[in-house]
């Protein structure tokens, strides 16, 4: 599985403080850094960043915010760690004066962003009716990410995404917001011509109409969290046909959309409680939980 490394020093650092009892301590806290993000000449946005694969992170963010098209070819990605830059070249000439002024900020932490024709192509989109996931498979799922070597679990405030595919997990990313995250799994599976007919995608964050809306512009047909819904994030899931499911911690989960990819082969009996340590609600000792 495609991952972070939690004992990368770029991207936490080792801060002292003082807990409840006045006691001295030290914890990790994640990085936060800008990288401004070029489209050939053109300047798109300035994003803060744990700072780790800016390439997959610039192209998924193209891709989700339908800057870059699927018949595009990509000459070169460029990246300056000094000038904190990413540049895509394209073969094809781009330019999005116009578009750049339809921005919408959503609900997403750190100043998530979408474009006002975005919905343009989201009525579009056909997901695999055929796709399915088994209860015993998320069960495995849920409990093999809640307690995978992650940045969350070394230092907290972060938040996770992950490509799955049935029982397995395979790429797993993480990021000061949850947006970027899934940004940088959309690029690894543009660059890598990876499927997602048959792909499940696992989020730490909140359902909320950016999730659904890249998830299904990026053609996976499942979505799961372990938190919470919003409103329109139900509505557009229904209005497109993705499954949406949320509140998957432990033994449970509540599915609000298309129902029928869900395969109920095993109970809640049958799957094991979430460890205390996984729970991202939860409080461990000297470590700091979003």
């Amino acid at each position: 599985m495609i991952h972070p490394d939690p004992e990368d020093s770029r991207l936490s650092v080792p801060v002292s403080g003082f807990d409840q009892t006045g006691a001295e301590v030290e914890i990790n806290v994640v990085t936060e850094r800008a990288l401004t993000l070029y489209l050939n000449s053109q300047e798109i946005v300035t994003m803060m960043t744990i700072g780790d694969r800016p390439d997959l992170l610039a192209v998924g963010y193209l891709l989700n915010q339908n800057m870059l098209r699927g018949d595009d070819r990509i000459t070169g990605i460029d990246y300056d760690d000094d000038l904190e830059v990413v540049v895509v070249r394209t073969e094809r000439e781009t330019d999005y004066e116009d578009k750049l002024k339809k921005k919408v900020r959503t609900s997403g932490c750190a100043q998530g962003t979408v474009f006002g024709d975005m919905m343009e192509r989201f009525d579009d989109i056909r997901l695999d009716p055929d796709a399915r996931l088994r209860t015993s498979a998320l069960y495995k799922l849920t409990r093999t990410i809640n307690t995978a070597p992650s940045l969350y679990l070394a230092a907290g405030a972060i938040h996770g995404c992950v490509l799955c595919q049935e029982d397995r997990a395979v790429a797993y990313m993480e990021d000061v917001g949850r947006h970027n995250a899934v940004d940088k799994i959309a690029g690894w599976m543009w660059l890598e011509n990876i499927a997602p007919q048959d792909k499940v995608f696992y989020t730490t964050g909140r359902l909320t109409s950016e999730m659904v809306i890249k998830t299904a512009m990026m053609g996976i047909p499942i979505l799961v969290s372990r938190s919470g819904f919003t409103a329109w994030g139900v509505e557009l899931a229904r209005r497109v046909g993705l499954t949406l499911i949320g509140r998957a911690r432990g033994q449970r989960f509540i599915v609000l959309s298309a129902p029928q990819r869900v395969i109920h082969d095993a109970g809640p009996s049958q799957a094991e409680a979430e460890p205390a340590r996984s729970r991202r609600k939860g409080a461990t000792s000297g470590k700091e939980m979003s």
